[in-house]
């Protein structure tokens, strides 16, 4: 049964401001901050230099995947944030 991220933003200075393309790091604290763990995600981020910066790039989704109920939702909302070239290709 495989899972995925919705659409997030690398903030790591290996592929900073690459969509989909997370530290392994960064794709933990995701998860943990979309199933409602906030300071533990924040927490597995706080010993990098650019951990806030992760936070603060994807603040909008990340609150917005937080709020939904189910992988529906999640596909849904992921759709707003997709660049119009991403959703054609």
């Amino acid at each position: 049964m495989g899972r995925c991220l919705p659409y997030l933003l690398a903030a790591n200075p290996t592929n900073f401001g690459k969509p989909t393309l997370l530290s392994t790091a960064e794709a933990f604290a995701a998860a943990l901050y979309i199933l409602g763990e906030k300071e533990a995600a924040r927490e597995i981020l706080r010993g990098f230099k650019w951990g806030e910066s992760f936070f603060q790039l994807n603040q909008h989704m990340l609150e917005h995947y937080s709020q939904c109920r189910n992988s529906q939702e999640i596909v849904e909302a992921q759709r707003e944030f997709l660049p119009k070239k991403e959703m054609e290709g």
